[in-house]
């Protein structure tokens, strides 16, 4: 059975394991530096560091921020010995139970063949594509923005909440303002 258990601070003994699968299962524009991501999970309380944990075994991290109104998914990464194990889904199931409001989650352009299937992924799940044009802000100065999706699960409606949305992941998550942007 899964379970997710949050890191209250960087002391964690399971910490190092959700920092190194991070660094091994994204590239490094797609996360903030780790002493900012360490500073996170120390002080920021909307911030949620979490060990996906299968009998007490640590198998994957999620990476959540809770707004009242709706939670953001950062980052959902399972580690590579137990992939394709259907952790995934249920930590997906498990979160819609536990959190009780609409998730939201940003997902790359259906250009590539993985981004596809992990769009198929979400929206058997219950998630639904918006097609609003989206630009996740860099983690790193000197990064460019990066085309993404949003894709929404629970009760949002695009027409509705996209413009609140993204103005939320821009302030709350990506400290970012367009005027920040370089032309």
């Amino acid at each position: 059975m899964i379970a997710i258990q949050r890191l209250n601070n960087s002391e964690s003994p399971y910490y190092p394991f959700v920092e190194q699968l991070l660094t091994l299962s994204f590239p490094a524009e797609e996360y903030r530096p780790l002493t900012e991501w360490k500073r996170y999970t120390d002080e920021v309380e909307a911030f949620h560091n979490q060990v996906i944990l299968e009998d007490g075994h640590p198998v994957g991290l999620v990476t959540h921020w809770d707004f009242g109104h709706f939670c953001y998914i950062e980052h959902l990464a399972i580690s590579p010995d137990a992939r394709n194990g259907g952790y995934g889904g249920r930590l997906l199931q498990l979160l819609q139970a536990q959190l009780q409001r609409p998730i939201v989650l940003e997902v790359e352009e259906p250009t590539e063949e993985m981004a596809r299937r992990r769009i198929g992924f979400y929206r058997r799940h219950g998630f639904q594509l918006w097609q609003s044009p989206y630009l996740q802000p860099p983690y790193r100065e000197g990064d460019g923005l990066l085309p993404m999706h949003l894709m929404a699960w629970g009760a949002l409606r695009e027409e509705e909440a996209f413009e609140e949305v993204k103005q939320t992941l821009y302030r709350e998550v990506y400290h970012y303002t367009p005027s920040m942007r370089k032309n």
